[in-house]
């Protein structure tokens, strides 16, 4: 599995780094065929008064790839609701595998019966 981690102006200090990667273990826990992780850390200035931080990031999957974004006044409170998004969009795709997989199995016919 490749993490890359980027900054849009904004500075990647180690401390964001280590959280990013800490947060991103549970995603991994709960589903290990990730081919590649792509990280978006950044700051938004629509207007003068307002700033938001912002993180999005690209999970590319066999044969998929789950995007998400987050906003939120804080860097580190946009990344947790991003792994939050992100780990139900995953849990969801686990799912989605797991019941066409034994659909086949499902719609075979009942050989006793025709027998």
């Amino acid at each position: 599995m490749n993490l890359t981690i980027s900054g849009h102006h904004l500075e990647l200090t180690p401390a964001i780094r280590e959280y990013v990667v800490n947060k991103l273990e549970r995603i991994i826990r709960h589903f290990d065929h990730v081919i590649d992780i792509a990280v978006i850390l950044g700051v938004e200035k629509p207007s003068e008064k307002d700033k938001r931080q912002r993180a999005e990031v690209n999970l590319r999957l066999r044969g998929n790839v789950i995007h998400v974004e987050s906003f939120a006044q804080d860097l580190y409170a946009a990344i947790d609701t991003l792994i939050d998004k992100l780990d139900r969009q995953v849990l969801k795709y686990k799912t989605k595998i797991q019941d066409h997989q034994h659909e086949t199995i499902k719609r075979m016919p009942d050989i006793s019966a025709t027998a």
